[in-house]
């Protein structure tokens, strides 16, 4: 006789469920929640403006779904959640930077599209024929406001700043108590404000619209408001907004509605531009003295990090690779002591001793460790051979443990010098081990963003470029200052740009890594 789950198995044979009655519907359930939620998310991104990120969000959901729902997925249901991240948190972010690249997406074109007609549509004008009022203000429950009007040809009426309007009948039909003056003792929630207390609140009422959209007030004294009008309306058949007011369309012109007299309407949105952000990074003046400066620097920071890390660490393990050496084990822990303290703590306290008038070190001398763009770049390295050689210490210890101690009684009865034989063996075998680690070492400098900002947030200023930039900057820290520093306005498109020249020249050198280390095996097979 069947059982209730095999039953439900046939049932179901096309979607292979598998297990219990009970794990299934504990599978139908969690699959129904995360759905839901899937849909309720990306439809909100949706209504913000955010249709490439909700799009991605239910492909999830839908690899989940079917994930969870087929017994012969089962493998993927322990790796989905991964996928799932690796999707959303660096895929996306990837593909979202490159096409970021190929826009306009700066200061001033941020929002998506259709946000930016919305808030361009709320623009109003006074005409020169807007009813005026008096007015009396009332305040209502979550900070929001309601006017008592009095025009000038008698009419009265109730206008709140949530789009709602009564006139003197209305409230006299809901049983509202009115004053000696006519206007009513309160409103619902509404109630009057001291007339000591409005210049007060003046600021925030003067931004509000009272009443409905087509007949909206607003305050344009402290004794008067007027019905205002829309300003801006959208055609979307030109594409273009229509002033109200004048009548002057303001056509699309990539991404901003512009006026045929040159005056742009804010805030504008991001468009495609193409390869304009690359051909200003290779041939705008302002961009491109700037760009190779810090360019040069960025190779050799990355190199002299590497090089001057790498012979420090490799000098201290030859000499505690001696077994004879007294305290080896108790030296060898204080060598990687720079390692176990964060970075950012440790490039502060570095900063603190270069300091000219209280530092240890910037006290008794300074060339300018921060002024000076030459000792500005040397104090950098300096902090940075601190802060690496640790690592470069414990990877070739660990390396000159798995030389065979065979080849060095071979070369001494060969009669082969120290010197010789750590050319000879010592180095190309370590190179064998580490040369990866190097280069990766290299790849990880050239974008090591934490000591550059930490230490002078890449200064001294380069004079003479309309965009932020410092000696010290390396490329990472000049596409921060570009998207998101600098006080002169967030060009994301630009730096969006130089991060993928980042990405290519990192790339590179990942191919250069896997080149190098092949040739590095071929010479270590004639050791």
């Amino acid at each position: 006789m069947a059982t209730a789950s095999q039953a439900v198995k046939k049932s179901s044979a096309g979607l292979q469920w598998g297990g219990t009655t009970s794990s299934i519907v504990l599978r139908l359930v969690f699959v129904a929640l995360f759905d839901a939620f899937a849909i309720f998310t990306g439809w909100q991104l949706i209504q913000g403006g955010v249709a490439p990120l909700a799009a991605v969000i239910w492909l999830i959901a839908l690899g989940i779904t079917i994930v969870f729902l087929r017994n012969d997925a089962m493998p993927l249901r322990w790796i989905m959640p991964g996928l799932a991240f690796m999707v959303l948190m660096h895929i996306y972010p990837v593909l979202f930077t490159v096409y970021t690249a190929f826009t306009n997406y700066s200061d001033g074109h941020l929002i998506p599209k259709p946000v930016a007609i919305q808030q361009i549509e709320k623009q109003t004008y006074l005409p020169a024929d807007a009813k005026t009022f008096a007015w009396k203000v009332y305040s209502g429950p979550n900070d929001t406001f309601a006017l008592w009007l009095t025009g000038q040809d008698g009419e009265q009426v109730f206008k709140t700043s949530t789009g709602e309007k009564y006139t003197a009948e209305d409230l006299k039909e809901q049983d509202v108590q009115f004053a000696e003056d006519g206007s009513p003792v309160a409103v619902g929630e509404f109630t009057p404000v001291p007339a000591n207390q409005r210049f007060a609140i003046l600021p925030k009422l003067q931004p509000l619209s009272f009443g409905p959209e087509e007949e909206a007030v607003r305050i344009t004294s402290p004794t008067a408001a007027a019905q205002v009008r829309q300003k801006f309306v959208y055609d979307p058949v030109q594409d273009a907004m229509i002033n109200q007011e004048t009548g002057v369309v303001y056509a699309n012109q990539r991404g901003t509605f512009t006026s045929p007299e040159g005056e742009a309407l804010i805030p504008g949105f991001p468009v495609v531009v193409g390869l304009e952000n690359f051909t200003r990074l290779l041939t705008s003046p302002a961009l491109r003295g700037p760009l190779f400066t810090i360019f040069a620097w960025t190779v050799i920071f990355a190199f002299m990090s590497v090089l001057i890390t790498f012979v420090l660490g490799l000098l201290l393990a030859l000499v505690l690779n001696e077994p004879d050496l007294p305290l080896r084990r108790f030296t060898r822990v204080l060598m990687i002591v720079p390692y176990a303290i964060p970075a950012f703590i440790s490039v502060l306290i570095w900063k603190g001793m270069f300091n000219p008038v209280i530092g240890i070190i910037g006290s008794q001398w300074d060339p300018g460790w921060f002024s000076s763009p030459f000792w500005a770049k040397v104090g950098i390295l300096i902090v940075q051979l601190w802060l690496g050689y640790p690592y470069m210490f414990l990877i070739t210890t660990g390396a000159l443990q798995s030389i065979p101690g065979d080849l060095y009684e071979a070369a001494k009865v060969d009669g082969a010098s120290g010197w010789q034989q750590f050319r000879s063996i010592t180095l190309p075998l370590l190179l064998v081990a580490v040369g990866p680690l190097l280069i990766g070492s290299f790849a990880f400098n050239f974008n090591n963003f934490t000591i550059i900002q930490l230490y002078n947030n890449g200064g001294p200023p380069i004079p003479g470029t309309p965009t932020p930039a410092g000696y010290t900057d390396i490329l990472i820290s000049y596409t921060f200052k570009l998207a998101f520093g600098g006080g002169r306005g967030a060009d994301l498109g630009l730096a969006a740009a130089i991060s993928i020249v980042i990405f290519v020249i990192v790339g590179a050198i990942t191919i250069f890594n896997f080149r190098y280390t092949g040739m590095l095996e071929e010479v270590s097979e004639n050791v």
